[in-house]
């Protein structure tokens, strides 16, 4: 596929125009809502803070708000675009193929059974759902002669997804407090998020998000295929490894404080592609700006929406990305 931005030059220009919209959505994110909000009101909960009922909500909610669903949009998108690369399938992202699924479980199981509610205590079960959803799906997707397909590794990620997705609501049918505990943070929302819960995750984050630039350049020669990787002298099985534990960092970061945003992670490294074409150096940075720009994007339109209610930042992400979502399948499919 032809893309958009042909020399180096004109990349990095897009890398910087990209990452002013991420400031200044994340700057509209401060401003506009429910409650009117000025722009020299929002400075002036920066300089000259007064205890204000609209700065309390600029320092205590705005702001961990934008702060939040940057970070949650890039993670996201930036685990899509790796799951894609090192399972060959443009339709893998961490909601199809049951990553987030997994994730969303091990939280709801701590709190149903163990009153779990510790922020610390959530990062480390969504990282652990999410490693062992992305286990099973891929030992799943192994499975027969033909070894690992995309196609088989995309029913293998629907079938556990489901499977998780049914239990968890489950549990929650049978634990009304863990219902009104979790229930607005399974659809996937950044509302009411504080700076606590993104401190937790952020380490591991901000480690995914580096790890994954750095590893771009070996996933570059393993999406030649894996018999050429090999025949390059590349260790695959290594490279799958660390790019497989990025994921998990990934999206376990981004359930554990926002729940399971869906179809970012599908949508957005293909609008990376469409930009930069198919060099993994330039993917990564762009898929992290472009997350970021469609999460922040999707939440300030939450607002509005069906005011004066907030809908979950999910149900948007989940409205622009099916559409999507059906355009790349029915595509893949012409071409099998």
């Amino acid at each position: 596929m032809a893309h958009k931005l042909k020399t180096v030059r004109n990349k990095w220009l897009g890398l910087v125009i990209g990452a002013l919209i991420v400031v200044a959505l994340m700057a509209s994110s401060v401003v506009y809502g429910l409650t009117s909000i000025t722009w020299s009101t929002a400075l002036n909960a920066f300089t000259q803070f007064d205890g204000s009922n609209e700065h309390i909500i600029i320092i205590d909610n705005r702001v961990p708000r934008a702060l939040i669903g940057a970070a949650v949009g890039a993670s996201l998108a930036v685990a899509g675009a790796l799951m894609q690369a090192i399972t060959r399938n443009p339709l893998a992202s961490p909601s199809i193929l049951g990553v987030n699924a997994g994730a969303s479980f091990a939280i709801v199981v701590a709190v149903t059974f163990f009153s779990v509610t510790s922020l610390a205590a959530f990062s480390w079960l969504a990282f652990l759902g999410a490693a062992v959803a992305s286990l099973i799906v891929y030992v799943l997707g192994t499975l027969g002669r033909e070894g690992l397909t995309p196609m088989k590794l995309t029913l293998a990620g629907a079938a556990i997804a489901a499977m998780f997705s049914s239990l968890t609501q489950g549990m929650l049918v049978l634990n009304e407090k863990a219902l009104e505990d979790v229930l607005f943070w399974l659809a996937g929302s950044i509302e009411g998020r504080s700076l606590d819960m993104l401190g937790a995750v952020i380490p591991y984050i901000a480690i995914g998000l580096v790890g994954a630039v750095f590893i771009s350049k070996k996933i570059n020669t393993l999406v030649m295929g894996e018999d050429v990787a090999k025949g390059l002298g590349q260790r695959t099985l290594f490279v799958k490894a660390g790019a497989a534990l990025l994921i998990v960092l990934l999206a376990g970061g981004s359930v554990a404080v926002a729940g399971p945003i869906a179809l970012v992670g599908i949508v957005v490294p293909h609008l990376a592609r469409f930009f930069t074409g198919s060099d993994y150096r330039w993917i990564i940075p762009y898929s992290a700006i472009l997350g970021a720009i469609l999460l922040l994007s999707a939440d300030i339109a939450a607002r509005y929406v069906i005011m004066p209610l907030e809908a979950p930042v999910g149900v948007l992400t989940a409205v622009i990305g099916t559409p999507f979502f059906v355009y790349i399948a029915r595509r893949e499919f012409n071409q099998l």
